[in-house]
Order: structure tokens, then C-alpha cells, then sequence
């Protein structure tokens, strides 16, 4: 299972491009409101979720996923359930994705110490001791996933279907959506 925190100002594009492809993929995957059914986006698009920040079975969590924008950062970051949450994911072996400025959350938890990642251009300070590659799209180290931005949500949702699903899948989803891989 794939959880999706969504707090109140999260990146519409960075949530729901990756939850597309993942579903196209096969992959089951579950929106999770950190405050209620229905979450607001920065832009004002409602989204209705499955289910609430308690319904989460830590132990069917194949990966747990943020998505950027500042608000839903910010949302997640300031709440002690989902960063209890995102630690025992995080011990447990799961895949941990993060998206803009969500790897901030991973960096703050001290997941990302000496590890690869990437991060919204501006926001590396950020990032305290991890390696940033800020030429890179989407880096994968070990089982934590980042990616730059809303722009990279392609390849980043692509990335999400390949680590779960296998590069075939995600060969077939990019050939279905018509996407044309970065080189």
C-alpha cells in the first residue's frame, strides 16, 4: 500500500501526477487527510482523501509518499503523528518519497544524513547534511526517493512505479501517458 500525506496547501501537480501513474501502474494507493476528509491544495483545488492519518496500517506501508508545496509541508511538519509516522515507516524498511520542499521533513528527521537527494532550488541549506544533487531530477538512495518539484513530478511518479512495480511497468505507464523521459 501506498499512503499519500496530504496537508492543507499541498502541490496539487506533485500529489497527484505520481498517484495517477502509481494507479496506473496497479499499485494500490490511499490519499491520507492529516485534519479531515477533505484537504485544500495552494491552489484551491479540494481533494477528497481515503482515509484519515489513523486508519494508516504502518505494517501494509510499501511506501509513504509527501508532496511538496509550503503549506502541506509545513502541515505535515507540525504534526507529531505523521512525523512518528514517517520515523517508523522510515525503521521499518519502507520507501520513503518526498517531493520539493517535503524532503526538508526527511532531512529535519535526520533521514537523509549523508545520504543522495534533491530539493526545490533554494532550499538546500535545508537539507542539513544530505548530498544534494541539484542537477538530478529524482535521485533514489536506498529506499528514500526524493525529487526537485512540481516539474519533475513526471519522472518522479515514473520513479515511484519502478521502484514497487518494476521498469517494465513504468515503461508501460510512460508509453500509455505518452511521456517523454528526461535524458
Amino acid at each position: 500500500m501506498v499512503y499519500v500525506l496530504l496537508g492543507e496547501g499541498f502541490e496539487e501537480s506533485e500529489a497527484i501526477v505520481p498517484v495517477d501513474l502509481l494507479r496506473r501502474a496497479g499499485a494500490e494507493v490511499r490519499l491520507v487527510g492529516l485534519k479531515g476528509d477533505t484537504v485544500t491544495s495552494s491552489h484551491g483545488v479540494a481533494v477528497k482523501c481515503d482515509c484519515g492519518l489513523k486508519e494508516v496500517d504502518e505494517h501494509k506501508t510499501q511506501m509513504l509518499f509527501l508532496p511538496g508545496g509550503l503549506g502541506g509541508v509545513e502541515a505535515i511538519s507540525g504534526d507529531e503523528a505523521a512525523l512518528g509516522l514517517i520515523q517508523r515507516c522510515a525503521d521499518r524498511g519502507a520507501y520513503i518519497a518526498a517531493i520539493c520542499a517535503a524532503p526538508t521533513i526527511l532531512a529535519r528527521l535526520g533521514l537523509l544524513d549523508r545520504r543522495h537527494a534533491v530539493v526545490y532550488p533554494g532550499m538546500e541549506e535545508q537539507m542539513l547534511s544530505a548530498v544534494v544533487q541539484p542537477d538530478k531530477a529524482v535521485v533514489v538512495d536506498g529506499h528514500l526517493i526524493t525529487g526537485r518539484a512540481a516539474g519533475s513530478a513526471f519522472d518522479f511518479g515514473l520513479k515511484l512505479v519502478e521502484v514497487l512495480k518494476g521498469k517494465d511497468a513504468a515503461d508501460g505507464v510512460c508509453a500509455a501517458v505518452h511521456y517523454q523521459r528526461r535524458k
